[in-house]
């Protein structure tokens, strides 16, 4: 058990998985009221500090100190199989109702006038008031409809319901139960904008500490009292901006790296790490021009008795009285330049990582270059999708938004022919190839290397051709790892890697930045901008669509609020 604190403190923790060392020496502390965004590259070990902290798993060193009752959100939350919706908002509050049930029982117990029931009824008073037992009810019923969950029937089987749902069911059990801390991962995932407003709300309020993991860029600066940097490619600099901690992160390096603690906004953030990383590469490029300076002065330079001219016929006859000063000022040249050498070589930065870039859509066969791909006419699904008149052209670019149920994800999978119509027609160009990046990823064989599954996927000939190292998605390092032991945003990477390795006519992408790192989320975007097809996104994120600038198609109740192609 770990020791209990109002505090969350990480001490020293280090985890290695398989011979990679995914964190190492990571030490932070978040006090009640601070709420700290953990952010980085996908694999930095976000994920993996978070559950820690929460005491799922222990640390190969280092050690955790936790409130009482820590809870995590994890990004793909797991239920047992027979778990229905209510028996999960049920449980939700099964650690209040313990709780109110020892006030009861504490409250019963002080007619004795004992010291000891005193002491046991004002330890059962703080408690009940810090998990508020006595406004339960209520609070199950306001987090419910706020999540957009309250039309979901309690007998429902959670296996049943869709993966935004599974995730806003597993965010309510969390907030429902009061916990003195809240480790969330990714919390904003599959929420709408009432949604993630009303939990932006919430956690401003929250009394306890909070730590969470985020590549929503709105999200983090309406939330976060302070980011922590897991990035292993984090500068070596620091300025009055900053306050440096000994948090420490490796990614697949031996070393550690220093993270920082930034007090401004994401956005400030952003601007703060460019610059740094800049500073960082100059810095590292004079240190590697001065230390090859050094090592030709020391080799060459310091050896050379008059450079720039040969010797004179004097130089014979005096050179055996100077003969033995020049040999003792080389030696002191040589020597000094020895010692900057020596000095710089010890205190030199290390050479910043190579950024994972991404390298955009390749080149492909595109023969569908005009007219429209899919025309959908009085189309039903179920009481999830109507449309009177809807097609996709060649060239199309849509963002199609709305709250959740709305029928975006229904929408994409009958243009991806995954979903069929109950009524109506929908036609489809012939030899029409349709690509779709979806919400969850899911893998056949997780064992299976990441290069495998690329061959697998898209033959020997296409994926020689389309090597998956050069796309800019996946890190040399995690090529040949399983791709099941990736953290869920390298699989999601790797997931788009399939698609776009041989892009698609249609391209089909719901919610696209779940998951990604910012730096790929924009990337990518920009990226959809040029695409050689037509593009379909499926989208809750703020930031991609105050950036958009193609057709917008906007769902309610499975109807188009204002309808196209009429």
């Amino acid at each position: 058990m770990a020791a209990s604190s109002p505090q969350l403190i990480i001490d020293g923790v280090s985890r290695i998985f398989a011979a990679c060392r995914v964190l190492s020496d990571v030490s932070l502390t978040v006090a009640p009221g601070d709420r700290i965004g953990l952010i980085g590259e996908n694999g930095a070990g976000k994920s993996t500090l978070l559950g820690l902290a929460a005491g799922q798993g222990e640390p190969d060193a280092g050690s955790v100190t936790r409130p009482p009752r820590t809870a995590l959100l994890r990004q793909e939350p797991e239920f047992s199989s027979d778990a229905t919706v209510g028996r999960v908002l049920d449980a939700a509050l099964a650690e209040v109702r313990a709780i109110e049930e020892e006030f009861d029982a504490a409250a019963a117990a002080l007619a004795d006038g004992s010291p000891a029931s005193s002491a046991r009824f004002s330890r059962a008073l703080d408690d009940a008031e810090r998990a508020e037992v006595w406004t339960a009810e209520a609070r199950r019923a306001t987090v419910v409809a706020a999540l957009g969950l309250d039309g979901l029937e309690r007998s429902r089987l959670v296996t049943d319901v869709s993966g935004g749902q599974r995730s806003r069911l597993a965010l309510a059990a969390v907030l429902i139960g009061r916990p003195d801390a809240l480790l969330l991962d990714e919390p904003s995932n599959h929420l709408d904008d009432a949604a993630v407003a009303f939990l932006e709300e919430h956690l401003r309020s929250w009394p306890g500490p909070v730590l969470f993991a985020s590549h929503d860029r709105a999200f983090l600066d309406e939330v976060a009292t302070g980011l922590v940097d897991l990035d292993p490619a984090a500068a070596a600099h620091t300025d009055g901006a900053v306050r440096r901690t000994r948090a420490h992160a490796t990614g697949a390096v031996s070393e550690a790296q220093t993270t920082t603690v930034f007090g401004g906004s994401f956005t400030e953030y952003l601007d703060y790490k460019s610059a740094e990383r800049d500073r960082w590469e100059r810095r590292f490029a004079d240190e590697q021009s001065e230390l090859a300076r050094l090592r030709r002065t020391a080799d060459v330079t310091a050896r050379t008795i008059a450079p720039g001219r040969g010797p004179r016929d004097n130089d014979k006859f005096i050179h055996k009285f100077k003969g033995a000063n020049q040999d003792r000022a080389i030696a002191r040249r040589v020597h000094n330049a020895e010692m900057r050498l020596a000095t710089l070589e010890a205190e030199q930065v290390r050479k910043p990582p190579a950024r994972l870039e991404f390298a955009g859509i390749p080149s492909g066969s595109h023969g569908l270059t005009a007219g429209l791909l899919v025309h959908a006419r009085s189309v039903r699904v179920g009481t999830r999708l109507a449309l009177e008149n809807f097609s996709i052209a060649a060239d199309e670019r849509l963002l199609v938004t709305g709250a959740n149920g709305a029928g975006k994800s229904t929408l994409l999978g009958l243009l991806a022919g995954a979903i069929a119509a109950d009524g109506g027609h929908v036609d489809r160009r012939r030899g029409l190839r349709v690509g779709v990046l979806e919400q969850d990823v899911r893998f056949a064989r997780p064992e299976q290397s990441v290069r495998e599954l690329y061959e697998a996927t898209l033959g020997e000939a296409r994926a020689a051709a389309v090597p998956l190292g050069e796309l800019g998605l996946v890190a040399p390092r995690d090529l040949d790892r399983p791709v099941g032991v990736l953290s869920i945003g390298q699989q999601r990477r790797v997931a788009l890697a399939l698609v776009i390795a041989r892009p698609p006519h249609l391209f089909l992408l719901d919610e696209p930045t779940n998951h990604l790192s910012l730096a790929l989320a924009t990337d990518l975007e920009a990226a959809l901008g040029s695409y050689p097809g037509a593009v379909v996104i499926a989208s809750h994120d703020r930031w991609l669509r105050r950036r958009w600038e193609g057709a917008t198609l906007e769902l309610r109740d499975g109807r188009p609020v204002i309808p196209v192609g009429l």
